[in-house]
């Protein structure tokens, strides 16, 4: 991968907000969704995101301006730096200027294939390696080879499909898409994992971590468990009774409003609410607000010269 800062078109020195802010734009613009007949704005989208990744990770950015890792977030020089003649550090292969004991000999000294008196190959190969040399002593192997970067999503679910469970189609970085299947008692902030979807190293694919957010909903509520509606009604049916539509996560039912109820009285649909991690659902809170038609002539006209003498404040100690 190229330079992270030319891919997103800012400086070394920009901000953590011009950062996200320029990722934000490139990202909406190269969109696979938006570019689906564009093969080379997904490529570009799956290098603009892997730019973003580094450079919003505070640390990696840190070790690729200090040269230790390199755009692809793999080790600048793995062998170490290097050093005067041999490169494997002052004084060649063994370190130090004097060799294994002292003065440099080169008399005796016979090469990998024979044995100088106090070096020990094997040595050698651990300290390169990180372990013993394949058929070594011990017979151990090499460090395992690194794995792709993760890739983080963030997937904005609507507040009734967090309540139903409702399967959610996400967009890769790859261009591909799939259905994600939301966990019982998901909430703002849960994270969920999808193995493998992340970018490709020597040693297979990183992971694409996915964090929910919950959107928040034109008319319900959330309280725990719970949904909660305001549900509008007229004078009629709060003064006769009445059966009304009512909207719930799962779709329209009926709801039975009394004879004679009040603005404020909450009427309970059993098992309409947020699914639980149990996988059992809360209920929907529905509360009856009367809504007055505005300069109704008509309405005045009925209720002219009738007073209700009752003071509905009592209870409130006025």
């Amino acid at each position: 991968m190229a330079d992270p800062y030319a891919i997103l078109g800012v400086a070394r020195g920009a901000s953590e907000k011009d950062i996200k802010s320029a990722y934000r734009k490139l990202a909406k613009e190269l969109h696979p969704d938006r570019n689906k007949d564009n093969p080379k704005a997904s490529e570009r989208f799956s290098e603009v995101t892997r730019a973003y990744d580094l450079l919003s990770d505070k640390d990696k950015r840190a070790r690729f301006d200090r040269g230790e890792i390199d755009s692809d977030g793999n080790p600048a020089n793995p062998f170490g730096a290097g050093g005067h003649g041999g490169g494997f550090g002052a004084g060649g292969p063994f370190g130090g200027a004097g060799g294994p004991r002292g003065g440099y000999r080169p008399e005796g000294f016979e090469g990998f294939g024979g044995q100088q008196e106090g070096v020990d190959i094997s040595d050698l190969f651990e300290g390169l390696f990180g372990g013993r040399a394949k058929g070594g002593a011990n017979g151990g192997a090499r460090r395992p080879a690194p794995r792709g970067a993760n890739v983080q999503y963030r997937l904005r679910v609507p507040l009734t499909d967090a309540a139903t469970l409702s399967p959610q189609r996400i967009s890769l970085a790859d261009g591909t898409t799939i259905d994600l299947k939301l966990p019982a008692g998901v909430e703002d902030g849960t994270q969920m994992r999808l193995a493998g979807k992340g970018e490709s190293g020597p040693g297979g694919k990183g992971d694409a971590p996915v964090t929910i957010e919950l959107m928040p909903h034109p008319f319900f509520r959330r309280e725990g468990d719970n949904l909660r509606l305001d549900l509008p009604i007229t004078l009629d049916e709060a003064l006769n009774g009445a059966k009304v539509k009512v909207p719930t996560a799962d779709g329209v039912v009926m709801l039975t409003v009394a004879p004679g109820s009040s603005s404020g009285r909450t009427l309970r649909l059993k098992e309409r609410g947020m699914t639980r991690k149990d996988g059992t659902r809360g209920d929907q809170l529905v509360s009856l607000e009367i809504d007055l038609p505005p300069d109704d002539p008509d309405l005045q006209k009925r209720l002219e010269g009738w007073r209700d003498t009752r003071n509905p404040r009592a209870k409130l100690g006025v």
